[in-house]
C-alpha cells in the first residue's frame, strides 16, 4: 500500500506513519480498484507485500481473506499492528516464504525498487502453484513534470542526478516480459493516467517522497533549492486557486502461476 517495499534501493528513504497519512493517505484511498482486481476470496492467504500503515490489507481482509503485510519501515509496521493487521518487517527482494500464499498485492511499491526481477522471484517463491500477483505502481511518464524540474535543478546545482529520481517506471511491454521471464502468465496490464490532487500542496509531496534529497543539501541552499522546483512546477501542476495535482501514471497488472 505504501512505498516502501524496499530496502537501501529506496536511497534511504525513510517512512514514518504520521506524515505518511497525513500528505499520503491518497495512495491508499484511490487504490480500490486494484483491491477489486485482486478479488479476495474468503479463506484465502494473501501477502500484502509493502503494506505500510495496513490501510488496504484490512480492506482485503474485510472480504474474508487471510492476510499477512510486509514492510521494511518500523513506523508504518507499528501502526499496521495497531491496527490490528498480522505483519513483519522485510524487504521485497528477499521475502521469508515459500509456498505460502494463494495470492500477492502490492500498491505503489515496486517503483521504489532498483531489482524488480529480485522482487518478481521472491514473489514467484512466496506464491502456490497458480498463485496470482497483482499490484499498482509508477509506470512510464509517472510524475513527469516533478522529476524534469528535481533533474533540471538537480544539474543546475551540480549534484547526481539519480539522486533526486530514483524510481522504476517501466512501460506494459517491459514489466510484461520481465513477469514472464519469472515464470508468470501476464493476464492483464495497463498504463492509467492519473492526475492526482495532493491535499497538502507539492510542499508536502516532496516532504513524503523526496526527503533524502533536501536532507543531502547544505543547509544554506535548501530553502532556495526547493523554491526554484517548486516556481518550475506551479505553471503545470499548480490551479489558479492555488491548488496542487501530480501527473500521476499507474501501472496496472494481475498474473499468475501456472497451476
Amino acid at each position: 500500500m505504501t512505498a516502501s517495499g524496499a530496502s537501501a534501493a529506496t536511497n534511504s528513504q525513510q517512512w514514518q506513519a504520521e506524515s505518511y497519512a497525513r500528505n499520503a493517505r491518497f495512495v491508499a484511498d484511490l487504490a480500490r480498484p486494484v483491491v477489486d482486481l485482486l478479488a479476495p476470496k474468503a479463506g484465502e492467504a494473501i501477502l500484502d507485500l509493502g503494506c505500510g500503515d495496513g490501510a488496504l490489507s484490512l480492506t482485503i481482509a474485510a472480504r474474508g481473506a487471510n492476510v499477512t503485510g510486509i514492510d521494511p519501515s518500523p513506523s508504518l509496521i507499528a501502526a499496521a499492528h495497531a491496527g490490528g493487521l498480522a505483519a513483519v518487517r522485510g524487504d521485497a527482494t528477499a521475502l521469508p516464504f515459500t509456498g505460502c500464499f494463494d495470492a500477492v498485492f502490492s500498491n505503489a511499491v515496486l517503483h521504489w525498487i532498483q531489482d524488480p526481477d529480485a522482487v518478481i522471484g521472491c514473489v514467484a517463491r512466496a506464491l502456490r502453484p497458480g498463485g496470482r500477483f497483482v499490484g499498482e505502481f509508477g509506470g512510464h511518464g509517472n510524475v513527469a513534470a516533478i522529476v524534469v524540474a528535481l533533474r533540471a535543478t538537480a544539474r543546475r546545482y551540480g549534484l547526481e542526478e539519480t539522486e533526486v529520481s530514483p524510481w522504476f517506471y517501466p512501460t506494459p511491454a517491459e514489466y510484461s516480459e520481465r513477469l514472464r521471464h519469472g515464470g508468470f502468465h501476464v493476464d492483464y496490464i495497463e498504463l492509467i493516467p492519473r492526475p492526482t490532487p495532493l491535499p497538502t500542496g507539492i510542499d508536502g509531496w516532496l516532504d513524503t517522497f523526496r526527503a533524502p534529497f533536501f536532507q543531502s543539501l547544505p543547509s544554506d541552499k535548501h530553502a532556495s533549492i526547493r523554491q526554484e522546483i517548486i516556481d518550475l512546477l506551479a505553471p503545470s501542476l499548480c490551479d489558479s486557486q492555488g491548488n496542487w495535482t501530480a501527473d500521476y501514471v499507474r501501472l496496472r497488472f494481475a498474473a499468475h502461476l501456472a497451476a
